[in-house]
């Protein structure tokens, strides 16, 4: 049982949920001032200082909702 839950802190490709979500974010680096509230909301830990892991990213918008500078849009898939 050790191996398995050793196994899987290692490696999350496991658990890749990008491709059944219908919108995601795009970031716009000229409106982000670096403040890290996306990376912090984000309940996937996909998103760091603008940077999007989409193989995880769920689409769920928070990042975008959070972001004092609008430098986060959700877009339709």
């Amino acid at each position: 049982m050790n191996e398995i839950i050793s196994k899987t802190k290692q490696d999350m490709s496991w658990n890749k949920t990008g491709c059944w979500r219908a919108i995601r974010p795009i970031h716009d680096p000229e409106l982000c001032i670096k403040c890290d509230v996306c990376t912090v909301f984000c309940p996937d830990a996909c998103v760091e200082q603008g940077q999007i892991d989409y193989d995880y990213c769920k689409g769920c918008g928070i990042c975008a909702e959070e972001c004092p500078k609008g430098a986060l849009l959700m877009v339709e898939e």
